[in-house]
């Protein structure tokens, strides 16, 4: 004989099953984002190997921008309008595709993105060691704040069980942020190798990964 469920019952397992499956994606992000952890290590040290083989100007200019929007940030002004333009201005460029339209403004640093079109086009005309230190500082002070405002709306984020979305969410953004970042400078300056780069990126978090995976089961 078939057993009827009270529609209480009813309501409660269906409830139940996606608690439990929500708990099984939060598990899943949260070791994802911990595995991208060597990667965000990787590519940090590997880009910061880099630009160092750039002038020193170009240094200095790129490490400007960052100081100088922190400061801006955290003492001055929050430009949350700012970054609030350049998402809704993804949002129309990727209207037509609606899943691109919920990620593509946290993953593509827009501001960055444009700056580098508008130094190849002024760098087709003008050649000069003023204008690249300028945009050094530009593109220092744009992913900064792209990736500042991406953590701060990620870590807002309500009922984040265990921060796995943050962890997960923000090592993804960063990721894509220093490759797009690390293709750029090899696109404009030949000491700057985005192969390099990435072969680096790639072997050192490796290296981590191999040196944790030793300690804990061998």
């Amino acid at each position: 004989m078939e057993k009827n469920l009270s529609p209480n019952q009813e309501t409660i397992l269906p409830s139940r099953f996606r608690r439990i499956i929500q708990k099984i994606l939060v598990g899943f992000k949260l070791l994802l984002g911990v595995l991208f952890i060597p990667f965000v290590y990787g590519s940090t040290k590997a880009f910061l190997e880099e630009l160092f083989v750039l002038e020193n100007s170009l240094k200095v200019s790129f490490f400007s921008g960052i100081i100088i929007f922190l400061i801006i940030y955290l003492f001055i002004w929050e430009p949350t309008v700012i970054y609030k333009k350049g998402q809704r201005f993804v949002q129309i460029i990727f209207g037509f595709f609606s899943p691109l339209v919920k990620v593509a403004p946290y993953l593509l640093p827009i501001y960055t993105i444009i700056l580098f079109l508008i130094y190849f086009l002024f760098s087709s005309i003008i050649k000069s060691t003023e204008l690249d230190n300028n945009f050094m500082f530009l593109f220092g002070l744009s992913i900064t704040l792209h990736l500042i405002f991406s953590a701060k709306v990620l870590k807002s984020r309500p009922s984040d069980y265990l921060k796995a979305n943050y962890i997960f969410g923000f090592s993804f953004i960063y990721l894509i942020n220093i490759f797009i970042l690390a293709f750029g400078f090899n696109l404009i300056w030949n000491k700057f190798s985005f192969v390099n780069f990435f072969n680096q990126s790639y072997q050192i978090a490796l290296d981590i990964i191999s040196i944790v995976f030793r300690q804990l089961f061998l």
